[in-house]
């Protein structure tokens, strides 16, 4: 829908924030509800660059004009410190995301003194999912708790698919997502269940493969990473040194 531009400011943009406080402008407003499904004012700010404006569109976000005629997207780089202020941004649009899914959807395994969380999108027949899941009890250990979320690689429909849903339908979610992963025949099953929501979640904040693991911060790692590592990349996103 949007043509894809990229912007780097190249001024301090702490000089630039001459809209904060001021209203959207009507134009703004009419083009983001007739281009953007959805659409809501409340998800509408002043950009860190004068004349524009940032729009989330769930876990993303663009940039518009206040004439309402272009649409950006793209990275804003804020030149005087190095900070990637759109990352800032998608960031903390990606774990309320992320989070706003409920953890009574995920299949959560947990130490009874939680440090730090991760949330992992898997896919049962991933090796490298597998290998992370090897580890959940030293990352448990370490008080990491470990949050699943699915997503079948095969897509929606699929076998995976059905086999996930299976895992999320059991009366053991946690002993099937195991046993499912070390290869042994699970009791296909079928109910309400949120793995076709997750696998789409997945896709709006830009999942690739699997495991991609999403930290308290909303920090994105694609693929496996070592549990000695991810316990302290998990402490350094939930605050601690």
């Amino acid at each position: 829908m949007f043509r894809t531009l990229s912007i780097v400011v190249i001024a301090a943009l702490a000089h630039s924030v001459a809209f904060a406080g001021e209203h959207i402008p009507d134009a703004v407003l009419k083009t983001g509800a007739r281009l953007i499904p959805n659409f809501s004012e409340n998800n509408v700010k002043p950009a860190p660059v004068a004349g524009l404006f940032e729009i989330k569109i769930g876990p993303q976000l663009v940039y518009m004009s206040a004439d309402g005629r272009y649409i950006i997207q793209g990275d804003v780089i804020d030149i005087t410190g190095g900070e990637n202020v759109s990352e800032t941004a998608r960031k903390q649009s990606r774990i309320e995301a992320v989070n706003g899914l409920g953890e009574d959807s995920m299949i959560v395994f947990a130490p009874q003194e939680v440090s730090s969380t991760i949330t992992v999108f898997t896919d049962i027949t991933c090796p490298y999912c597998v290998k992370l899941h090897r580890e959940v009890g030293d990352l448990n250990q370490a008080g990491v708790k470990v949050r699943y979320l699915a997503y079948p690689r095969a897509g929606v429909p699929s076998s995976v698919y059905d086999q996930m849903v299976s895992v999320w339908c059991a009366t053991d979610p946690l002993t099937a997502m195991t046993d499912a992963k070390f290869g042994k025949a699970i009791e296909p099953k079928s109910c309400d269940n949120t793995v076709k929501e997750h696998f789409e979640m997945g896709r709006a904040i830009g999942v690739k493969g699997t495991p991609t693991i999403v930290l308290e911060d909303g920090t994105i790692i694609g693929g496996y990473v070592p549990f000695k590592q991810l316990i302290g990349r998990a402490r350094a996103a939930h605050g601690e040194s």
